[in-house]
């Protein structure tokens, strides 16, 4: 062999040996710099609360985020409150207790108003949702929020809301409104807290008619516009008829034992369909307690708070 060959290839041969050593160093040095999410649910910081506009709607109304920071130098876990209202009331102040509480355990919460019914009907607050979660992961950054994690919490029907989203990921109706600073930002999230879902709004219209519940009957025609849009919205039928995605995300669902508006029996058989299609429910059902038992104070609020604050922290395991 020509000893100059030989030299030529022991030089080659160091050299990408050099070469492979600094790309496994990068490597690590990448890993070692990703954020470290240190969540204690038991913990107790102060937090700062601001407001901004994040979307002006069809009709000129001006949505706005509430912005509840941790005090401290981050990254923070990042959840988005979606509110309920029977899709015709209340705005981002609709939880604000329980987005104060999970905030100062550690968490960056962002409360987002959605279009109501009056405004517009399905699927318009679907679509403010959808917009809100790139918003959020756009942006959390400057309020020192980590969305490599990112969580949804949503009470009635801001939890029918964030089902939707969660079991039609892809759905183009829903990712109507564009996102021009990243259009390539998607409406995934990595799991859910509920309270009191609308996981079927059609059993609970036919719960409203039974108990002639002249609001909750007005609240269901003035939202689903056409009305077959109430079936096509169910999350309880994107399951029975095996639409959703193969991977379903952690799901909790809080349900009051006494809620005569979403019927704990038709929950109950949501979260069996969840568990069917291969997702993670964890169902609880709070004694004595209606449907928006949390906007009292009690015992059972307590639990309720922490219960959302252990599943996060399952979640960043």
């Amino acid at each position: 062999m020509n000893p100059s060959n030989t030299y030529i290839r022991s030089v080659i041969f160091k050299l990408l040996m050099t070469f492979m050593g600094l790309s496994s160093l990068s490597l690590c040095l990448a890993q070692s710099t990703k954020p470290k999410l240190n969540y204690d649910p038991n913990a107790q910081v102060a937090i700062d609360i601001t407001e901004v506009d994040y979307l002006k709607t069809e009709t000129g109304r001006s949505l706005k985020a509430r912005i509840y920071q941790p005090k401290g130098s981050g990254p923070f876990p990042t959840l988005i409150d979606f509110h309920g209202g029977a899709w015709n009331n209340k705005d981002r102040f609709a939880e604000e207790p329980m987005d104060s509480a999970i905030a100062k355990s550690g968490v960056l919460v962002i409360a987002v108003d959605l279009t109501l019914a009056g405004d517009r009907p399905y699927p318009a607050n679907v679509q403010d949702a959808h917009y809100a979660i790139r918003w959020v992961k756009h942006n959390a950054k400057q309020w020192r929020g980590d969305v490599t994690t990112l969580g949804v919490y949503g009470s009635s029907s801001g939890g029918h809301v964030a089902e939707l989203l969660s079991l039609k990921p892809n759905e183009a109706l829903y990712a109507k409104i564009p996102f021009a600073p990243n259009p390539q930002l998607d409406a995934s999230f990595s799991y859910l807290a509920t309270r009191s879902p609308i996981s079927n709004p059609p059993a609970r219209y036919e719960n409203a008619l039974k108990h002639q519940r002249e609001n909750m009957i007005k609240n269901n025609l003035n939202y689903f516009k056409p009305w077959d849009s109430i079936f096509e919205s169910s999350p309880q039928a994107i399951l029975d008829k095996k639409l959703a995605p193969k991977k379903l995300i952690p799901l909790l669902i809080m349900q009051g034992e006494l809620d005569d508006n979403v019927l704990p029996e038709s929950q109950r058989i949501f979260a069996q369909s969840y568990q069917a299609a291969g997702g993670e429910c964890t169902y609880l059902i709070f004694e004595k307690s209606e449907h928006e038992w949390v906007a009292k104070e009690s015992a059972q609020t307590d639990l309720a708070r922490q219960t959302v604050k252990n599943f996060i922290a399952k979640q960043l395991l």
